[in-house]
């Protein structure tokens, strides 16, 4: 295990007593920090003082369902984990569709869960220090710049959300229905068609040549990835 993986702290959140100090004994054992919260207030504040790497956070508390707990943490972007016995399909649409970076539902083999735990904690390690990167591709959230092999490229105001939106979902799939309410703030209203709009002029101008990283799901949505060796 590395140092940066033994680093990595995660907030659990359930209301139930038994499934928290599970988690934190078998996260521990993994190599993890480790805090807890039983309701949905204490994670909040837990995550806004000190941000953890990756929130698991349970659907059903006490006092807020987990669904408002992440649209709350929105501009935090702490990476979120549903951790939940809301099986339901359109839960878990609704939870992705939020900005949850996985959905994995209980009961749950626990070897499965911390190397979903680490595919979530890869794939925001890049989001530091302002600068995200995939492949030859660079986004400066600060200084809002991107470039390419280290060449600049000129994007408009609105390109440059839905790209940084992209870079900070690499490796996953993101909905038009997610894009819309990220980039518009649509709230899953408005025309769809506007996002492929906006991937058709991000592609012509930081994805003209190999290798390509903007890539179409059919029936679902983009994602941003490197191509496989």
């Amino acid at each position: 295990m590395t140092a940066r993986e033994e680093a990595e702290r995660l907030l659990v959140v359930d209301d139930e007593a038994t499934v928290r100090e599970l988690l934190a004994a078998t996260l521990r054992f993994a190599g993890f920090r480790v805090t807890s919260a039983a309701t949905a207030a204490d994670a909040i504040a837990s995550a806004t003082a000190d941000p953890p790497d990756l929130v698991l956070l349970d659907v059903m508390l006490p006092d807020m369902d987990g669904f408002e707990v992440v649209r709350q943490l929105r501009e935090h972007r702490t990476p979120v984990l549903f951790l939940t016995a809301r099986d339901r399909q359109a839960d878990k649409i609704t939870g992705l569709s939020l900005g949850a970076d996985d959905y994995v539902t209980k009961p749950f083999d626990l070897e499965e869960l911390i190397a979903r735990i680490r595919a979530v904690l890869r794939r925001t390690a890049g989001h530091h220090d302002g600068i995200l990167t995939v492949g030859p591709l660079a986004l400066d959230t600060e200084g809002h710049q991107v470039t390419r092999h280290g060449r600049p490229v000129r994007v408009s105001a609105t390109e440059f959300r839905l790209l940084r939106h992209l870079m900070e979902n690499a490796g996953r799939v993101v909905s038009k229905a997610q894009i819309l309410d990220r980039v518009w703030h649509y709230d899953f209203g408005g025309d769809a068609s506007i996002v492929d709009t906006y991937i058709s002029y991000l592609r012509r101008k930081v994805d003209g040549e190999e290798p390509k990283l903007i890539h179409t799901v059919h029936g679902v949505g983009y994602v941003m990835r490197e191509p496989r060796p």
